[in-house]
């Protein structure tokens, strides 16, 4: 039994895992890595392995960094099933043919630049279009929680709960290697939610686990209390209404923008901020909002009985789905205080881009993160106080207040992190750390290795293989 990990190692984005047993090639997660562009382009277009000799894909959810280079792994030649849970595919229904038009759009703009600079020079081409996405869906094999699946010679999957998003899972690998007959059970955490979400159910125990390959992304970091975030959220709509100016929240179409509608909703029935107009600006998140209702099995009591005995917990007066694009650019009109909540969360792509380059030189603009933004993304530039940033091929200065908000992130923080390590059961007896930056997996591992010190607890690295 081999594991080779090849993303998500040393960053936070690619998560890619490839488990060799029995003459068989399963590969946990398939994502897109996402940083500076040409480095971006080269690792998302060319695997370190053969997609055809691929056997199955276990995928533990739909953010496309776990996801979204599934399409393309499909078009170079892998043929087999790609197991998930129902609303893991549904999500991906919506997010794969969006991630495929965003690629389009971009090498088309990338291809007119170029053609200006050079009319003969040579054209670039996405890494997948909206058919290669659609294609790739017919691969998908769905099934729920908690219900043990044999999905290859000696392999056995059980998908449980990661409360990180919708459908979200932890992924348990029951192994047996023929040769040896040794039984080996390998837990592969995915992302892992926080115990009490806003939306959803806290991420399920996992019992008698020898192997643990667990994320850190918000290592030595603790995120803020509720009662904190709903003050501060507060506050950032008040003072921004009274510099009549518009807040913008880059935010993830799936999950964080649902989880900030219902936030929103609660803070307005508590007479938090006077009414607003609030416009949801991304097709995929009115989609995705769409598929949130359509999958209560993953919402914790209180969402549960807002859906069922109240009304949408999605929906209220003041609220603005924004589909079109005229509609989008309509929004630059308005004259009045509002607030926009756009995609994408890192401001890589996406509608978001065009409102910051309306908005982000203006004073009485207010940029609201609330999740987490890769090293060297446009959103991690603003985050990090960078004064100038290019969007979409311009530079602009940037003069807009910037608040961070991390206690909407859908990520356990540093010590709900070793929480969720203590509930693993078993000898664990080794924890590889990955989908984390250096710093954040270094201060999980020193802790880890405190809490644990029977086990070895190691950081991973890209390329990196270790028998089990």
């Amino acid at each position: 039994m081999t594991l080779t990990f090849h993303g998500a190692a040393g960053t936070t984005t690619g998560s890619q895992h490839l488990l060799e047993i029995n003459g068989q090639r399963i590969l946990l997660d398939c994502g897109l890595y996402q940083g500076r562009r040409d480095e971006s382009f080269q690792r998302n277009r060319h695997f370190p392995f053969d997609p055809a000799t691929l056997d199955a894909v276990v995928l533990s959810h739909a953010h496309i960094d776990h996801s979204g280079n599934l399409p393309n792994l499909t078009k170079q030649g892998f043929r087999g099933n790609i197991y998930t849970t129902d609303a893991t595919r549904d999500l991906c229904s919506i997010m794969l043919p969006d991630s495929a038009h965003i690629q389009e759009n971009d090498i088309e703009f990338l291809n007119r630049k170029s053609r200006k600079r050079n009319s003969d020079a040579p054209l670039l081409e996405p890494l997948y279009t909206r058919i290669d996405a659609e294609q790739c869906l017919r691969q998908f094999v769905t099934f729920g929680y908690n219900r043990p699946m044999p999905i290859g010679d000696g392999i056995k999957l059980t998908l449980i709960d990661a409360g990180h998003i919708l459908g979200s899972a932890q992924v348990i690998l029951d192994l047996t290697e023929h040769s040896t007959g040794k039984k080996t059970r390998l837990l592969f955490s995915g992302d892992i939610g926080r115990p009490k979400s806003d939306l959803l159910n806290p991420p399920a125990p996992c019992e008698s686990v020898d192997h643990i390959i667990m994320e850190s992304t918000y290592g030595g970091r603790q995120h803020e209390l509720d009662m904190a975030s709903d003050e501060h959220i507060c506050r950032i709509i008040n003072e921004t209404r009274r510099r009549n100016g518009k807040l913008l929240i880059p935010s993830f179409a799936v999950e964080r923008t649902q989880q900030l509608l219902f936030a929103l909703n609660k803070l307005r029935d508590q007479n938090c901020f006077p009414k607003i107009p609030i416009y949801v600006d991304s097709p995929l998140a009115v989609s995705a909002t769409e598929i949130f209702r359509l999958h209560p099995e993953c919402f914790n009591q209180e969402v549960y009985d807002f859906l069922f005995q109240k009304r949408n917990p999605f929906g209220f007066d003041g609220l603005h789905f924004v589909r079109e694009a005229s509609e989008s650019k309509a929004l630059n009109r308005i004259q009045e205080p509002a607030i926009f909540i756009a995609a994408s969360g890192m401001c890589e792509s996406g509608r978001i881009l065009h409102h910051l380059r309306n908005h982000i030189s203006n004073p009485d603009t207010t940029l609201l993160f609330v999740g987490y933004c890769a090293e060297n993304t446009l959103g991690w530039k603003l985050r990090n106080g960078h004064k100038t940033v290019r969007i979409l091929g311009d530079e602009f200065s940037v003069h807009a207040h910037i608040e961070i908000l991390d206690s909407y992130s859908g990520h356990a923080d540093h010590d709900e992190l070793l929480l969720w390590h203590h509930n693993v059961t078993g000898t664990k007896a080794t924890t590889w750390l990955v989908h984390g930056e250096p710093e954040r997996a270094q201060s999980l591992q020193t802790a880890l290795a405190q809490q644990h010190p029977q086990g070895q607890v190691s950081i991973a690295t890209r390329g990196q293989s270790t028998n089990l």
